[in-house]
């Protein structure tokens, strides 16, 4: 098979290495963590939320599934899948850690391109919502069973948490993900290997303009691209990806608005007036920078 679970996991209480025994991942000190019926983990101690439910909400992570199914973005997974397996050794297993992997999408994308290509992945998609893990997790089930049987397990391993402490142990990982995402340089730089390479994929000035520019009444100037790698990285380069997408019907667009910030940015008369839209026709701009972890 050529997707497997990534397993390097760490005590979110302590650090200490977790064992998986039975349906629960267990670390030295005793702490315990069950697994959901859906096939996910939680090591998201209560003590490190912000508030009692984080993250995207139900109604948001089925409005991106939606969207992200239709494909519209598939040009984005495709470069992210191919930048993820360049360079990989053949033969060798490649971990990657997808860190705020929503409902999956990229992951899904990324373990087909592997399996064409018969290559080795070790994965795991981590977020902060519970309603985005838990979606992930139960279709990742669901494909599993459908191919394998009622006994069948997760591809991957899911896990509700936070990357400002990754719950996973230190130089284990080949690939890290940050997909429009709120990256915390230091601990992406703890779990990579030296050598390993961080992705990161963020919104360009033209991303999504033609909709920005019904629901706000002027758009505010492009904050200028950070250029200088992050502490403990080198950058390998970064380049841009544009296509435009059409979306035929209301609800597509509300979906689309739904999964992006400008959904609580915009004023109840912006939002008004994209609800009023049938169709629009927008530009996709997304920036994808690459930078490899530094030996120390």
């Amino acid at each position: 098979m050529s997707v497997s679970p990534f397993t390097a996991l760490a005590c979110p209480l302590d650090g200490a290495p977790l064992q998986r025994s039975g349906a629960s991942w267990r670390c030295a000190d005793g702490h315990c963590f069950d697994i959901a019926a859906q096939g996910y983990v939680n090591l998201l101690p209560v003590q490190n939320k912000r508030s009692r439910d984080p993250g995207d909400s139900k109604e948001m992570v089925a409005a991106r599934r939606r969207f992200l199914e239709a494909g519209h973005y598939k040009p984005i997974a495709d470069a992210v899948a191919q930048a993820v397996l360049a360079g990989a050794v053949p033969g060798r297993t490649l971990t990657c850690l997808d860190a705020g992997c929503g409902e999956g999408y990229y992951l899904r994308q990324l373990a087909a391109a592997a399996a064409a290509e018969a290559r080795p992945l070790a994965l795991a998609g981590l977020d902060i919502s519970k309603w985005a893990v838990q979606a992930a997790a139960k279709r990742d089930l669901q494909d599993a069973r459908s191919q394998a049987g009622a006994s069948a397990s997760p591809s991957t391993t899911w896990i509700v948490g936070s990357n400002a402490g990754l719950p996973v142990l230190p130089a284990t990982l080949d690939r890290v993900l940050c997909m429009f995402g709120f990256p915390v340089y230091p601990e992406f730089a703890r779990v990579l290997r030296p050598g390993g390479v961080l992705l990161q994929v963020d919104a360009g000035p033209d991303h999504l303009r033609e909709l920005r520019e019904v629901i706000y009444p002027t758009l505010k100037p492009e904050r200028p691209a950070a250029r200088q790698a992050p502490p403990g990285f080198e950058p390998l380069g970064t380049d841009t990806l544009r296509f435009q997408i059409h979306v035929d019907g209301a609800a597509p667009i509300a979906d689309l608005l739904a999964m992006t910030p400008h959904l609580y940015r915009a004023t109840a008369e912006g939002r008004a007036r994209a609800a009023a839209l049938t169709a629009l026709t927008m530009r996709v701009d997304v920036r994808r920078a690459r930078y490899r972890r530094l030996t120390d």
